[in-house]
């Protein structure tokens, strides 16, 4: 359990990386031609670069606390967030008729929860 754990974690946590950097750092013109960003051209531009710039803390939190030891809770804490993240991704997808990615990221939110629920519950960090 502990290692599907990490390894969903760790996948969690290179998707949330990817988008991350692709956000904060991607032109607004090339993430808004992107398939599935065409939602950034309707959107601010400081919300586009603060939505990149709180995958990259989820990135960090999926992994970083239980790493170094200190504040492992934030680890399914950080989980529970991409939950609340992927549904308004979901919302977001539906509203502009990417199917495909409301798949996708129903599936980052499954896996996510499988995280928050792991370690909240059965393999949970111990101090």
């Amino acid at each position: 359990m502990n290692l599907a754990l990490w390894i969903a974690a760790g996948l969690l946590a290179v998707v949330a990386l990817t988008g991350g950097v692709s956000k904060v750092f991607v032109p607004e013109e090339k993430l808004a031609a992107a398939p599935g960003g065409e939602w950034t051209a309707e959107a601010g531009r400081g919300f586009v670069k603060s939505l990149g710039a709180v995958e990259l803390l989820a990135a960090a939190g999926l992994v970083l606390p239980a790493l170094t030891g200190i504040a492992p809770v934030l680890v399914p804490v950080t989980a529970a967030c991409w939950v609340l993240l992927m549904a308004g991704a979901m919302i977001t997808h539906v509203r502009h008729g990417s199917a495909n990615f409301v798949v996708l990221n129903l599936a980052y939110l499954a896996v996510a929860a499988f995280v928050a629920w792991g370690r909240f519950g059965p393999a949970a960090f111990t101090a």
